[in-house]
């Protein structure tokens, strides 16, 4: 044992010679990876697979914190793959059952898992399915009870007895996700071909597009108007321009740090940027003639993530260092921590339209959460079938957020409220250690590690892979997209204002508006109410005119019929009937 330490101890000391021209040179504190990449010696044998080749993963006696150690193999995993179904061990250590037996009662199961005796979880829908999957069968005993009589059988809506074990199931309009939530059955997120706007009608999807966009002629493309669009990349050679094919690529400054997270505040065409082994966040306006960086604020080491909120200007930041998301003001740099206690924090992003703060984290409890603007109303979006989300970013117009799991090996998207979850981007030799990400117009960009390059694809079906520029060996780390129209001034109707009706469905960020059924059936009935009304007097109004005019009709001589006067009633007036005798026996 003693002699392979010595031995790893000299292999690190040698790697880091700079034994071939162009190869790079390692620093004090950093790791040489098989395939000639360094990175830094904190990171070695934490269960991630930061060299790409898992070399830094590989020869490990004492895994960190946060991550399991094969034995075997000599490797470490992430806790979280511990009694997950998955042999990541080469002998399935991490799959052994006195072991899951210890993590499974330290970790409560899931609403929609059922606990066995031994705190195993498993889906709930396994429960007497006739098939032992707890190790102790304890999800076979206990069969012929209603199972939907406790907490509806974990059952987000309905919950079906059934001889053996149980269903959910969903009302009309809404899909079964996950065996036991339901959602409702967004068509346009269904078909998936609309850029931005999106109306569902008589069964087919109608494509449009906000204001600056032109819908591109047989698609649900739409493409900005008002210049090309540019990325702005960090690297361990500083911050890189270009455009969205790759060309025309330039440095814009010189300093030479560790690559880290860069954003944006588009209508000042500023840049904010930062390292993780320093705790200073510069700015650098793209106006300026030199493009000098400043120093906007002194923070923590640590940073990973960054943020503009381009309404209230306010920069947001997490940090490895404090484990904490944090918020300043652009204009006096006064600090303020928001959320405290967080385990890796990965990622940031802000919707300052809706009021969200949006951040990621990693290891055990690898998660997306979502938060107001104030650090209220904490909401946990993501929690399962997430392992390594190393950056997020968002779908201003569609009201989604597409993050990217290094674990996974894709990129996937999901609504502001947690429902509507799709993987887009897969496996596909270019997501092995991707870092920055950023969505405009119908695609998703993104950088890569590993491949050293900046990379995007169709954002909703992951179609059309391009790599627009490899950066040699300049690693790329954080990206931001600069356009005008990626930061939208204007309101965004929250989801309550949207209207629908009963022939088509909107998207939040729809802003048509058409009445309820109710509300129009009213205003009918009202209608046809003032008409009858109208026509009726019309007709008196002619009855009147017609037959009751002040006239005088002469009858028999000296009798007179006025307007008060029915002419039936003729022979009850007096003098009348006399008149008539006398004027027949004259005649007589």
């Amino acid at each position: 044992m003693e002699h392979l330490g010595a031995f790893l101890l000299l292999w690190t000391g040698v790697s880091c010679l700079p034994l071939t021209k162009g190869f790079p040179k390692c620093s004090v504190g950093q790791f040489m990876c098989a395939n000639s990449r360094y990175v830094s010696l904190s990171v070695r044998c934490d269960a991630v697979n930061d060299c790409g080749d898992g070399s830094d993963e590989s020869s490990c006696w004492n895994c960190t914190n946060g991550s399991f150690h094969c034995v075997a193999s000599e490797s470490c995993v992430s806790s979280s793959s511990v009694c997950d179904g998955r042999l990541d061990c080469a002998d399935g250590a991490d799959e052994q059952l006195d072991i899951c037996t210890s993590v499974s009662k330290a970790q409560a199961c899931a609403r929609s898992e059922f606990t066995c005796t031994n705190g195993q979880c498993v889906p709930n829908s396994w429960r007497c399915d006739h098939s032992s999957d707890c190790k102790d069968g304890s999800d076979e005993e206990d069969c012929d009870h209603n199972e939907c009589a406790v907490n509806n059988g974990g059952c987000s809506h309905i919950c079906l007895d059934l001889p053996f074990g149980f269903r959910c199931d969903c009302p009309k309009g809404m899909r079964l996700v996950q065996d036991t939530h339901c959602e409702v059955v967004d068509q346009c997120l269904d078909a998936d071909v609309c850029d931005q706007i999106c109306v569902h009608s008589n069964g087919s999807v109608v494509c449009d597009c906000q204001d600056g966009y032109l819908l591109t002629a047989g698609t649900g493309q739409c493409k900005a108007t008002g210049g090309l669009a540019h990325v702005a990349v960090s690297t361990q050679e500083g911050i890189k321009m270009m455009d969205l094919s790759g060309s025309e690529e330039r440095n814009i400054t010189d300093k030479r740090v560790s690559p880290g997270p860069v954003s944006a505040l588009n209508a000042h065409n500023t840049l904010y940027w930062s390292s993780p082994e320093n705790d200073v966040i510069y700015r650098m306006s793209l106006d300026s003639s030199d493009h000098t960086p400043a120093v906007l604020l002194k923070a923590s080491k640590g940073i990973v993530g960054l943020a503009v909120d381009w309404i209230h200007e306010r920069l947001y930041w997490i940090s490895t260092s404090t484990h904490a998301l944090h918020m300043a003001s652009l204009n006096n740099t006064k600090q303020r921590l928001l959320i405290s206690e967080l385990y890796r924090p990965t990622a940031v992003a802000v919707q300052p339209l809706l009021g969200y703060v949006f951040w990621a984290e990693s290891g055990e409890s690898a998660r997306i959460e979502r938060v107001g603007l104030d650090g209220e109303s904490r909401l946990a979006l993501i929690v399962s079938f997430i392992r390594n989300p190393v950056a997020i970013s968002l779908d201003v117009p569609r009201r989604l957020l597409y993050w990217a799991d290094s674990g996974l090996r894709s990129i996937s998207r999901i609504s502001f409220d947690g429902q509507y979850r799709k993987t887009v981007v897969e496996s596909n030799g270019y997501l092995d250690q991707p870092f920055g990400l950023a969505i405009f117009e119908s695609r998703v960009y993104w950088s890569d590690q590993l491949t050293n390059s900046i990379c995007s694809a169709d954002k909703h079906n992951g179609t059309m892979l391009r790599v627009s520029q490899r950066l040699g060996f300049a690693s790329p780390a954080g990206l931001v997209i600069l356009h005008p129209l990626l930061q939208p001034a204007d309101k965004v109707l929250l989801p309550s204002e949207t209207k629908t009706s009963s022939n088509k469905d909107l998207l939040p960020s729809e802003t048509k508006t058409a009445l309820p059924d109710s509300q129009f059936t009213l205003m009918l009935t009202m209608i046809a109410v003032v008409l009858s009304v109208l026509l009726f007097g019309l007709v008196l109004w002619w009855q009147r005119s017609e037959f009751c005019a002040h006239r005088s009709v002469s009858l028999l001589g000296d009798v007179t019929l006025k307007e008060s006067q029915d002419p039936l009633l003729l022979s009850s007036l007096p003098g009348v009937h006399e008149h008539q005798t006398l004027s027949s026996n004259s005649t007589q």
